[in-house]
């Protein structure tokens, strides 16, 4: 298998448990004195409760973060290896979000190929916004880079590697210290190598694009609830102290045991206590492992934008983004509402979504594997995707919303397709898995791709018809029906359901879209349509 796929970074972000490791003697982490649950518990706040659906952010949105401009919030996401890279979606009340662009629409930065995750999106003191992420360097290992931009929608200027560590360097996180000079906080990826996972900071530059002086360890994971690791740092200031939000444990996949922690300090560098009653927040009966996100105030309410796994959905559909309240109790601490979990409240997902390719120019919501950008084009309200021979072919994908879906296109002329090229419509896990219904020579098939092993499921002759209506249909997330019309009204299955758990690689969840693979030719797509059930 490729490097990338090897059991190092499957243990960066926590997937895989591993016993807890201790802090040395000098590490400057202090254990809080036991409170008195009436004491910890006790608000500092009277205002009600603010009523959230979530997700706000339905689909695979992983490590989103959060800054304000004015009266405008700006978000971003963990994107790993689809492109385009980190989207970017503004609101103005933290519930109700629109995708406005990424901040990097077309070519990934030179210096990285994949794993692009946890981008901290930040607007400075100094005006400029700034979008501190993690990749995977070429030839290296995962370090910690930093882009910037006049005005949050960029375009993002890349200025490159701050930082990378043997073991990997990753979450990197910008906070002023108490004298107003600004700092990046990052973890190191000890638990790649079974190691301790401290949290460093590090003086930046006047232009935040570099680090200056020393490095100072924070803490590292000591407590038996944060296993192998911790973090994902986002740091506030209230009541004379530091606060950093962290995770903690294994993040991804239907076995994590992610949940959120927190620790206090006078002074950034320390000396930091974590919280004795941590975990603060938990799952819950509707979401799953929460943890790694920004902590953000509007209007005297506190909150965290983070993601969670929603259950009957966990890793098909992915990270999903969510907003949980929290207060200030009497003693100082945080403490979530909802019994320390995100709230229950489910935000549907949008019944129909659709794209007629009118242009001028592809809508944001599409992606591709961001090492294998297809070329594509729109024209006549038609998308034109040209095949491509290697790996799973030209892909274009969508995150699914909900873990049952129907999702529609039709294919224009697929006789007139050349020989060897094939084209339509596919769930997509990654270039090496899929499950893909396409037309071409003379047939129909039903492929499956697994770790880019082929098998043929069904067959059947192709249809003679100038246009072809090709359907996918998962129920719960993981069993896919294909079926095929040449009139868009009577539809004829192809094979019996497939299987696709194998799809959703550790990290990601599944997207459903277009490919066209061969050795030459344009396919021509007319629309497509994604109804959520």
């Amino acid at each position: 298998m490729p490097t990338r796929f090897s059991f190092r970074p499957l243990v960066a972000l926590g997937l895989l448990a591993a016993a807890p490791l201790l802090a040395p003697a000098q590490a400057p982490v202090k254990v809080k004195a036991k409170l008195k649950r009436s004491a910890a518990a006790a608000p500092r706040t009277a205002l009600a409760p603010t009523p959230i659906a979530n997700p706000v952010l339905a689909g695979d949105y992983p490590d989103p973060s959060v800054t304000r401009v004015g009266d405008t919030y700006w978000a971003t996401a963990t994107t790993s290896n689809w492109g385009p890279t980190f989207p970017l979606l503004k609101s103005t009340d933290l519930q109700h979000w629109s995708l406005v662009g990424h901040v990097f629409p077309g070519e990934r930065p030179a210096w990285a190929d994949y794993y692009f995750w946890a981008p901290e999106i930040n607007h400075d003191a100094n005006g400029k916004t700034y979008v501190f992420y993690t990749a995977h360097q070429r030839g290296g290992n995962l370090a910690v880079g930093v882009a910037s931009a006049d005005r949050p929608e960029g375009p993002y200027t890349d200025h490159g590697p701050l930082v990378g560590q043997p073991d990997g360097s990753i979450d990197g996180f910008p906070v002023p210290d108490e004298n107003g000079q600004p700092y990046l906080l990052w973890k190191e990826d000890g638990n790649s190598q079974n190691k301790p996972t401290p949290i460093w900071a590090q003086r930046l530059s006047a232009d935040r694009t570099k680090l200056v002086g020393e490095k100072t360890e924070l803490f590292r994971n000591t407590a038996a609830w944060e296993g192998n690791l911790v973090e994902g740092p986002s740091v506030v200031r209230h009541g004379g102290y530091f606060y950093m939000f962290y995770a903690a444990n294994g993040c991804c996949g239907p076995g994590c045991t992610y949940a959120t922690g927190v620790a206090r300090a006078k002074n950034l560098l320390g000396p930091w206590e974590k919280y004795e009653r941590n975990p603060i927040l938990t799952k819950n009966d509707t979401w799953t492992c929460p943890g790694h996100g920004t902590a953000v105030e509007r209007n005297g309410h506190w909150y965290m934008l983070h993601h969670a796994y929603q259950t009957g959905s966990m890793q098909y559909v992915g990270r999903q983004g969510v907003l949980s309240e929290f207060v200030w109790t009497a003693s100082g601490w945080p403490e979530f509402l909802n019994d320390h979990g995100t709230p229950r409240a489910a935000a549907p997902a949008p019944a129909v979504v659709a794209d007629e390719f009118a242009g001028p120019a592809l809508g944001p919501t599409w992606e591709w594997p961001v090492e294998d950008k297809p070329q594509f084009a729109l024209q006549s309200g038609n998308l034109q995707l040209t095949a491509r021979p290697d790996k799973g072919g030209a892909e274009l994908g969508r995150p699914t919303l909900a873990a049952t879906y129907t999702a529609t296109t039709t294919l224009l002329d697929p006789a007139a397709l050349p020989a060897g090229t094939v084209a339509g419509i596919a769930a997509l896990g990654d270039p090496a898995n899929s499950l893909r219904l396409v037309a071409g020579g003379g047939k129909l098939q039903l492929v499956e791709r697994r770790d880019n092993k082929l098998r043929t499921l069904a067959e059947a002759p192709l249809p003679a018809a100038a246009a072809l209506h090709l359907r996918v249909q998962d129920a719960g997330g993981s069993h896919y029906a294909f079926a095929y019309s040449p009139d868009g009204r009577s539809w004829t299955p192809l094979g019996p359901a497939a299987d696709g758990g194998f799809l959703p690689p550790w990290d990601r969840g599944v997207r459903v879209g277009l490919v066209a693979q061969g050795p030459g030719g344009t396919a021509t797509f007319s629309r497509f349509e994604l109804t959520n059930k």
